[in-house]
C-alpha cells in the first residue's frame, strides 16, 4: 500500500499494520520517514473518525490529584479558601479565572480543559 489519505476502515487497518511493521525503524533512515508519514495519516483518520472529547474540568482536576497523590487539602493553595475546593470538586461552584490560572500553572492542567463550562 502506498501512502495516501485513509478513507475507509479497510485502509485504516492496512495503515496500522504498516505502522506496526515500521516500528523498529532506525533513526535517520527512509523507513523512519515512512513511519512518520504513516503515523500522520493514521492520526488524521483517527481524529476524524474517533474524536476524543475533552474531559470535564472537575474530572481533570481529580485525575491530576490521583496522578500526583494529592488530597483536597493540597489544593487549597489554588483556591480562595478550603470550602471552595470542596464546592468546585462537587460541581457546586464554577472555576473562576484566578482558579483556572492557578491550577494551570500549579498542576499543569491544560487551560482549554479548565475553561470549559462545568456541566450542571
Amino acid at each position: 500500500m502506498k501512502p495516501k489519505i485513509i478513507k475507509t476502515e479497510e485502509e485504516y487497518t492496512e495503515a496500522l499494520a504498516r505502522v506496526e511493521s515500521l516500528m523498529e525503524a532506525k533513526p535517520g533512515t527512509a523507513k523512519e520517514e515512512e513511519l512518520e508519514l504513516w503515523s500522520l495519516l493514521v492520526e488524521r483518520y483517527e481524529q476524524e473518525h474517533f474524536p476524543i472529547e475533552m474531559p470535564d474540568p472537575v474530572e481533570a482536576i481529580k485525575f491530576r490529584m490521583e496522578q500526583e497523590g494529592l488530597q483536597q487539602k493540597d489544593l487549597v493553595k489554588y483556591f480562595p479558601g478550603k470550602n471552595r475546593v470542596s464546592e468546585v470538586l462537587n460541581h457546586k461552584r464554577p472555576l473562576s479565572i484566578g482558579m483556572i490560572r492557578a491550577l494551570h500553572r500549579g498542576l499543569r492542567i491544560p487551560a482549554e480543559v479548565l475553561l470549559q463550562e462545568i456541566p450542571a
